[in-house]
């Protein structure tokens, strides 16, 4: 289940990341509004999973999921360019993030 709560936590961090670009400065009231509750949200679901998962793993998974899947939705929702070499990084990433779960206790 703390696995789970991790994996709804990295979903609310990539969308209070999208909600923030897309509230320009918090000019704009609807994303402002989805990117403070899916702050909110993020923070509560990483806190449920921490209570179980050690603070350095869990860390850097949420934030992992994160980078990636805010990487994406700038790509395929805001149609932001990537290079070769970016799209590789995120790859090292995504291997990372695996590397932690499967080599984890």
């Amino acid at each position: 289940m703390q696995w789970g709560y991790l994996l709804v936590a990295g979903l609310f961090e990539v969308i209070w990341a999208v909600g923030m670009k897309l509230s320009h400065g918090f000019s704009e009231v609807f994303p402002s509004i989805v990117t403070i509750i899916g702050t909110i949200a993020s923070y509560l679901f990483l806190a449920m999973a921490l209570k179980h998962l050690p603070l350095a793993t869990t860390y850097a998974i949420w934030t992992g999921i994160g980078i990636v899947g805010t990487f994406f939705m700038g790509i395929y929702a805001l149609h932001e360019p990537i290079t070769i070499l970016q799209g590789l990084c995120v790859i090292m990433i995504v291997i990372g993030i695996a590397g932690l779960r499967l080599l984890g206790h």
